[in-house]
């Protein structure tokens, strides 16, 4: 009986590591960034042109696409409408239009055609976080992907986004992005 309880502990042992190595993690929290600096402030920092480039990797760390973007945002009445155009090496545009609300000095909401409801975003010291559902195309069908979008400021100019993209809360890619602000 305890040879058999104890090979239960190990399977449950094993596939808990599994489970936690594929499934995307929230150790790290916005609030983690409160004093940091300098301050991100998603309203300010896109107000204006944006250019961006990126990669994405598949779950195993491959560069699948490159993409370079141009950003314009306008801020008013607390709405930030941030105008991205996209433009992937293999030839590939996209164009995607975010209304992003600031609710107070910490929390956002953000719409957009491909988002699947409501992002949720959160702004702590240089960090900003924005959590959506977003319909991706793929082979010829969307596919609704979760992206987990971190941003951190580096200075007035310069911003770095990592996002980890799941299925299901299996980790499926993850996307970097260097923001550069005119």
């Amino acid at each position: 009986m305890k040879k058999r309880l104890l090979l239960l502990f190990v399977i449950f042992v094993i596939l808990f590591g599994f489970f936690k190595f594929f499934v995307n993690n929230d150790d790290m929290k916005p609030e983690d960034f409160k004093n940091s600096e300098p301050v991100m402030k998603i309203e300010k920092y896109f107000n204006g042109n944006v250019k961006a480039w990126g990669i994405l990797q598949d779950r195993n760390g491959r560069v699948t696409r490159q993409f370079k973007a141009n950003m314009l945002g306008k801020f008013e009445n607390n709405m930030l409408t941030l105008n991205e155009e996209f433009f992937w090496k293999d030839g590939e545009e996209q164009k995607r239009i975010w209304k992003i609300k600031k609710i107070d000095e910490h929390n956002y909401i953000g719409t957009a055609s491909d988002v699947v409801g409501e992002a949720k975003g959160y702004s702590y010291g240089s960090a900003f976080k924005f959590e959506y559902d977003l319909m991706i195309p793929i082979k010829g069908k969307n596919i609704k992907i979760s992206f987990d979008d971190w941003i951190f400021k580096q200075d007035d100019k310069v911003a770095i986004n990592r996002a980890t993209l799941t299925k299901f809360g299996f980790k499926v890619g993850e996307l970097t992005v260097v923001f550069q602000k005119d």
